[in-house]
């Protein structure tokens, strides 16, 4: 299994797969060839369909100025592709054809190059060999109870000696989105005139408002602000995407602030929280163009529980339940952006899903014993159910909201 790292990529939105990871593609295909005059690119699948309102063209013409560029979005479903998020690059010097290459947006940020290694964000090659020997999270578990050491120490040891600040630095970010987000008003860029809220949902306390209640609105302001920086193409954090980056931190920032909390526990909370994340992304997908937005908020919200649980010092089966039930309460989840863009319903559901990760800490401590289903389990039937998800409901914006919505406009 890759490392902890390639969760959490500090970059600008608003589309991890759709905006990242093209211009990745496009910053790899202008190094391996500097001397072309022009490059025309194709998109297809959901790269294609929803690639105006993820910013996929601007992102690739920004990433290869000032060279002469062409870009074609085909629309069309009769292609057997490797992966929804496919697309192709074609170079050439003085009208002859020099160069081409086929890349996979496969989620996250991450890339693949069709017959070549994984790339990654600074467009050098990540190498073959896996740093974790352990793929799902039993065979973790089994480890970790065997020496009786926390998840988050298991993760330590297999990372290098700069993780720790990696971490500390991801974490600044997350802050440093919120803040950001708290402080902004208007409306968000694309079409749909949609209001940022999150600074209201931060300051309209009402007078007799429960702790319960302040809890609630606190951790969807927090799940806001990120959410809406990102649909602002701020810089943000993934956790394990772009269009999911305000789960983690929400839950996190607030419990900090609650709890008084040292950055050093947060670390080891991202640690665990990572480590899910890198399973997710290794026995399944947190591509919502393959599997759906279970793929992408699911995953966050698995994520965020299993950072809480380390957060609280529970035990490796109370963490395992805790991701499990976040998991496995998003099955099946459609992925229908309106317009193509990462606002409705992704930013509520950032939200929402803050909010059930933390209902997922609280049955865990006290059920994790009576559990019938694993984690790993879980994950498995996530992406099976995924990929059984009609194309429609895959980020294509051609089913659910996204098609209601125009209907009715």
């Amino acid at each position: 299994m890759k490392s902890v790292r390639n969760i959490y990529k500090i970059g600008v939105g608003p589309s991890s797969s759709h905006t990242m990871g093209p211009a990745f593609a496009a910053k790899e295909f202008a190094k391996r060839n500097p001397d072309l005059d022009r490059i025309e690119v194709t998109l297809y699948g959901s790269l294609a369909k929803t690639g105006k309102g993820h910013g996929t063209d601007r992102a690739i013409f920004e990433t290869l100025a000032p060279i002469d560029t062409e870009i074609a979005f085909d629309l069309s479903d009769d292609i057997k592709l490797e992966h929804p998020n496919t697309l192709d690059f074609k170079g050439y010097k003085n009208g002859e054809k020099m160069a081409e290459m086929r890349v996979l947006s496969i989620g996250g940020g991450e890339i693949k190059i069709v017959g070549d290694e994984m790339i990654d964000e600074d467009g050098d090659g990540i190498p073959d060999d896996e740093i974790y020997a352990e793929k799902g999270f039993s065979e973790i578990a089994e480890i970790c109870k065997a020496r009786n050491i926390r998840l988050s120490d298991y993760v330590f040891e297999h990372e290098d000696a700069q993780f720790k600040e990696f971490l500390l630095n991801v974490w600044h970010t997350m802050c440093d989105a919120i803040r950001e987000g708290l402080t902004h008003t208007g409306i968000l860029p694309g079409g749909l005139e949609l209001q940022r809220k999150a600074q209201q949902l931060h300051s309209q306390r009402h007078i007799d408002e429960s702790p319960q209640t302040r809890e609630n609105r606190i951790v969807c302001s927090y799940a806001f602000a990120v959410s809406e920086q990102n649909a602002d193409c701020g810089l943000i954090v993934t956790a394990p995407t772009c269009g999911a980056c305000g789960v983690l931190p929400a839950v996190l920032k607030y419990m900090q602030e609650k709890n008084r909390l040292s950055d050093d526990d947060i670390i080891r909370a991202l640690a665990v929280a990572g480590l899910i994340g890198q399973i997710v992304a290794t026995n399944a997908s947190v591509s919502g163009a393959e599997c759906g937005c279970q793929a992408e908020v699911g995953t966050a919200c698995s994520m965020a529980a299993a950072g809480l649980a380390e957060l609280f010092e529970m035990g490796v089966d109370q963490i395992e339940y805790a991701a499990e039930i976040a998991l496995e309460h998003h099955l099946g989840l459609t992925c229908d952006p309106v317009c193509g863009l990462v606002q409705i319903p992704c930013i509520e559901r950032n939200a929402v899903a803050a909010m059930r990760a933390i209902n997922a800490l609280s049955l865990a401590n006290f059920l994790s014993d009576s559990r019938k289903i694993s984690f790993d389990m879980v994950v498995e039937t996530m992406y099976r159910t995924g990929i059984d998800l009609s194309h429609i409901y895959r980020e294509t914006s051609e089913g659910g909201l996204a098609k209601l919505y125009h209907e009715k406009i």
